[in-house]
C-alpha cells in the first residue's frame, strides 16, 4: 500500500511562536492532486480534536524514507 502524508505546521494557540510539524498518513488514492482536494476537510476534522493548536500551514508530501543502517 502506498502512503501519502498531509503535513501540518501547527502552533500553540497560547504561544503562537511555539510550532511543530504533524504528519497525517493516508492511503495514496489519486496522488497529490487528490490529497490537495481532500486536505481541507481532513484538517477541519483533525482541528476539532486538537483545540489547543492552530494549523498555520499545510502541504501534501510523500513520506520520507528513513535510513536504516
Amino acid at each position: 500500500m502506498d502512503v501519502i502524508d498531509l503535513v501540518l505546521t501547527i502552533c500553540l494557540v497560547s504561544n503562537p511562536s511555539n510550532c511543530r510539524e504533524e504528519r497525517l498518513h493516508f492511503e495514496d488514492k489519486g496522488g497529490m492532486l487528490n490529497c490537495m482536494f481532500l486536505a481541507p476537510a481532513e484538517i477541519a476534522k483533525w482541528s476539532e480534536g486538537h483545540p489547543k493548536v492552530r494549523v498555520v500551514r499545510w502541504k501534501c508530501a510523500y513520506p520520507r524514507k528513513e535510513l536504516t543502517l
